[in-house]
């Protein structure tokens, strides 16, 4: 009789990571009338469905993925878990900033949306539009 095989639970996918130790987060301004990264997550609750702004530099650049562009962003503020913000947009890959970039992001906050394969994202801008400065 062959033994029997065992297949372990699917896990959950982590958070994609985002902190090249290269991208240098010093020294980027708040944007005028916007918000920091940490106080986006801070904020979250009041900021939902809202529209804001914020700068930072680019971490992670994944393009085409679910039919739009997918971008982690920071700007040295927030500890673990408040310190990179996923945005996504809907510009050519083409235009897509690159890593190291500095941005200005313009979108609307999302609360708590799960794209499944364990995708789980407590805050993000979504439908950003992304401005290299």
């Amino acid at each position: 009789q062959a033994p029997a095989t065992t297949t372990a639970p699917a896990e959950a996918h982590p958070l994609p990571s985002a902190a090249p130790s290269d991208v240098d987060l010093t020294g980027i301004a708040k944007a005028e009338g916007g918000k920091t990264v940490e106080e986006v997550f801070n904020e979250k609750d009041a900021l939902a469905n809202q529209q804001i702004s914020l700068r930072g530099k680019v971490v992670k650049v994944n393009p085409g993925i679910m039919g739009t562009n997918w971008l982690h962003v920071r700007d040295g503020s927030g500890a673990e878990g408040s310190n990179d913000l996923t945005v996504t947009t809907a510009s050519e890959p083409s235009d897509l900033p690159k890593v190291g970039d500095t941005v200005l992001v313009t979108g609307t906050v999302m609360l708590d949306k799960d794209f499944g394969m364990g995708y789980q994202y407590p805050v993000m801008l979504d439908n950003a539009t992304v401005t290299v400065e």
